[in-house]
């Protein structure tokens, strides 16, 4: 990723995708002697896609499925990836069929997968034009954490390793169940400002992010925003005067945010968090915006950070 501009613009795309999937993904098995396949599922867009046979070779559209495919061992069948697919380091030294947003449909074709993993920002257009082709695609983005345990199943049993599969799913559950049964009942939940830019980009409602953070025991300060990627204004987030502040535009290329310049800012030494200096950089934005395996930890971090005092 070249500029914080694009990550920025690669999370929105990924995340506001995510608000568009309503249901957890389904598979049905046809009758047959030759196990479970043909099998046809029903994705993330809501889609019934037939696979014909256990795919061989799997090419991904996106770093969260990516993830996936590694999580349940599966990186073997695994022939191409996106340009933003650096997880786990291993991801790096796969085939790109170039970027998340803009992939190369004619790389796709020509390295002949029997399934492509794409995300609903890919639905309109780049899902038609690869089954214009005869290829395969079937959507992941899941819109809560916790419909990411069922794409691991799903994905388990089209790939053959159901097995590894429920192993995977079932430690993902208990660690979110450790969290979350800490946290659901909560009386009082923290107000949260998740700065995703230093033009005061945030989570709204509907996106994997808020979910995390409401699962996490707090409350988006853009939690009832119009719209899913809100640009907030200085005052309005003095405003809302939230408790805690999360810095995931820290690393910037173009000048990353430190807590002490969200410190400097005017008139933002009133705001709850400055002044308890809850301000929390967090160093790896992909366990929170990727709605894959790792979004598990990207619970744990915001859950500690904003109630410490339930994991002492």
């Amino acid at each position: 990723m070249t500029s914080r501009l694009a990550a920025v613009c690669l999370l929105a795309l990924t995340l506001l995708a995510a608000g568009c999937a309503a249901n957890s993904p389904s598979v049905s098995e046809a009758q047959n002697t030759r196990g479970p396949f043909p099998m046809t599922v029903t994705d993330d867009a809501q889609r019934p896609v037939t696979l014909q046979k256990e795919p061989a070779r799997i090419i991904s559209l996106a770093s969260s499925n990516t993830e996936l495919v590694y999580a349940l061992g599966l990186q073997d069948k695994l022939v191409a990836v996106d340009d933003y697919s650096d997880y786990p380091p291993e991801a790096k030294n796969k085939q790109k069929i170039g970027s998340f947003s803009q992939p190369n449909i004619e790389k796709i074709v020509s390295l002949a997968p029997d399934l492509v993993l794409a995300t609903n920002i890919h639905v309109k257009t780049v899902v038609p034009e690869l089954e214009k082709r005869g290829l395969t695609v079937v959507v992941f983005q899941p819109p809560k954490l916790d419909q990411v345990q069922a794409n691991l199943t799903l994905l388990a049993k089209m790939g053959g390793n159901v097995d590894a599969g429920a192993k995977v799913a079932a430690e993902f559950q208990r660690r979110v169940e450790a969290i979350t049964s800490k946290t659901r009942s909560l009386a009082t939940r923290p107000r949260v400002f998740f700065e995703l830019s230093p033009d005061l980009i945030t989570a709204g409602p509907d996106t994997f992010v808020d979910d995390l953070i409401t699962k996490a025991g707090g409350e988006s300060i853009a939690h009832d925003a119009q719209g899913s990627w809100p640009k907030l204004s200085p005052e309005s987030v003095v405003l809302k005067d939230p408790e805690i502040i999360i810095l995931s535009d820290h690393g910037s290329e173009q000048g990353g945010v430190s807590v002490d310049i969200v410190k400097a800012r005017p008139g933002w030494d009133v705001i709850s968090a400055v002044k308890s200096g809850r301000i929390v950089p967090l160093q790896d934005v992909n366990i929170v915006n990727r709605p894959g395996p790792r979004a598990v930890d990207g619970l744990d971090f915001l859950a500690r950070t904003i109630h410490p005092e339930l994991f002492k």
